[in-house]
C-alpha cells in the first residue's frame, strides 16, 4: 500500500526558510520520480517542483526557481523541500506525489505560512 506522510510545515516570517519532508512507503522508492504540489485558498493545486529518480533530474516551477530545493533520500525513502526566502504568496498546503502503476497517489499535506 503506497503512502505519503509530509511533514515540516508551519508559520514563517516572509524571507525565512522552511524544510519539508515527505516519507514513502510501499513501492520501490528509488525507481520512481516524484514531485511536489502546493494548494493555496480558491487556487487549484500546481506543480513546485519535481525529481526523477536514480539520477535526481530536477524540475522547478518558475516562481519558485533559485528558492526552492527539491532533493531525495533513497535509503531513507523520503524526498524534501528546501524553501528559501519564503514569500507571502507561497501561502499554501504542500502535497508530495508519485505515480505507481498508473495510479496518482497523494500525502495528506502540511500547511505552509508565510505571514509576519
Amino acid at each position: 500500500q503506497v503512502q505519503l506522510v509530509e511533514s515540516g510545515g508551519g508559520l514563517v516570517q516572509p524571507g525565512g526558510s522552511l524544510r519539508l519532508s515527505c516519507a514513502a512507503s510501499g513501492f520501490p522508492f528509488s525507481k520512481y520520480p516524484l514531485s511536489w504540489y502546493r494548494q493555496a485558498p480558491g487556487s487549484e493545486r500546481e506543480l513546485v517542483a519535481s525529481i526523477s529518480s536514480l539520477v535526481a533530474t530536477t524540475n522547478y516551477a518558475d516562481s519558485v526557481k533559485g528558492r526552492f530545493t527539491i532533493s531525495r533520500d533513497n535509503a531513507e525513502n523520503t524526498v524534501f523541500l528546501q524553501m528559501n526566502s519564503l514569500k507571502p504568496e507561497d501561502t499554501a498546503v504542500y502535497y508530495c506525489t508519485v505515480v505507481v502503476t498508473g495510479r496518482r497517489y497523494w500525502g495528506q499535506g502540511t500547511q505552509v505560512t508565510v505571514s509576519s
